[in-house]
């Protein structure tokens, strides 16, 4: 798709869903886009209410991502970032899933920084391994998931073993085989280059201006982040709205089945890592705790929403191949952990 196709569908998109949270919250009427559409009023009141659920659950994360982000790109030294991510992968990698214990960011915030970070000089598999085990890999989403398995409490630990290994092992595939730079380079807009570079010398002498472009910086990363945020929550709505959780159960047959459902039910419906326990728990009576884990690991590293933000960031092909990786490698380890743990 030409470039100028691509935007100017999106700014229409974009567009759509600014009509939508304007009819949202001035509290019109619905009613209005049924006679649009062949859907009924409650419908697409039910729209409304998942997507005002995800995008206030989501803006926080965006907003503490974004400050991080910025504060990073302006006051983090290159120097010191070197000096902290070991040169080899295995530490390396390592080190990225553990850092979650210490930041630990909703998978809506980690993208912003992630790009901070690698444009600092962090190695992009790092970056991708922290955005990947970060959500899942620290006390919060642990102690979620603890009390939505009041009965089950192994499968906290299940679920965080599973996610250290696979985001562990996309962390080196990535060292072997990522060979250049996975970010867009027309994300790397001028005020970033300058805030990293130029003006690193400044800091002592205008503490004033660096607060000014930390806001600044921090804005225009608001504003990109969130637009791919509020057309993935809309249509992450419309998508659980109109296609109801039986339609869904019903399409999982056979072992493999019930994973990939579960896997794409994840995807589909775009649930923060601190939240999409209760979900799955809620499963607990329909499906067995292998295909429980598919959902509860791979939600946090690939889902609908952050697949948007993702390819707002780096190179197509790289999201692709990357999306790809995730789903083999979590029914991989999942089916595996299921045959050789939870049934021996």
């Amino acid at each position: 798709m030409p470039q100028s196709v691509y935007r100017w569908t999106l700014n229409l998109i974009t567009a759509g869903c600014l009509v939508f949270l304007y009819l949202i919250f001035t509290n019109r009427d619905l009613s209005i886009l049924s006679s649009l559409s062949t859907f009924q009023p409650e419908q697409w009141q039910s729209v409304k209410t998942v997507f005002t659920s995800i995008f206030l659950e989501a803006l926080p994360f965006i907003l503490l991502g974004v400050v991080v982000s910025s504060a990073l790109q302006l006051f983090v030294s290159d120097n010191v970032l070197r000096r902290i991510i070991p040169n080899h992968p295995i530490p390396g990698v390592l080190l990225a899933c553990l850092l979650g214990v210490i930041l630990p960011v909703c998978e809506c915030g980690m993208i912003p920084i992630v790009r901070s970070l690698i444009r600092k000089g962090m190695p992009a598999y790092v970056g991708i391994t922290y955005i990947l085990a970060a959500p899942i890999l620290n006390p919060v989403t642990y102690a979620a998931t603890y009390l939505a398995f009041r009965t089950q409490h192994e499968m906290a630990f299940y679920r965080m073993g599973l996610a250290f290994a696979v985001a562990a092992a996309v962390g080196w595939v990535l060292y072997f085989f990522l060979k250049q730079d996975p970010l867009k380079s027309a994300s790397h807009s001028p005020h970033d280059h300058d805030h990293g570079h130029s003006h690193s010398h400044e800091h002592h002498h205008h503490g004033g201006n660096k607060i000014l472009q930390l806001f600044t910086h921090a804005s225009d990363e608001f504003f990109e982040m969130g637009k791919y945020l509020m057309i993935g929550s809309f249509l992450t709505a419309v998508i659980q709205t109109f296609v109801s959780r039986a339609e869904l159960v019903s399409m999982g047959g056979g072992q493999i089945g019930s994973h990939l459902l579960m896997m794409g039910f994840a995807y589909v419906i775009s649930l923060c890592s601190t939240s999409d326990a209760f979900i799955a728990a809620s499963f607990s009576g329909t499906f067995s705790k292998g295909p429980l884990l598919s959902f509860l690991v791979l939600g946090p590293m690939l889902d609908f929403k952050n697949t948007l933000m993702m390819l707002a960031v780096f190179r197509t092909r790289f999201v692709v191949k990357l999306s790809v990786l995730i789903v083999v490698l979590v029914l991989a380890a999942s089916v595996l952990f299921e045959k050789t743990v939870l049934h021996s």
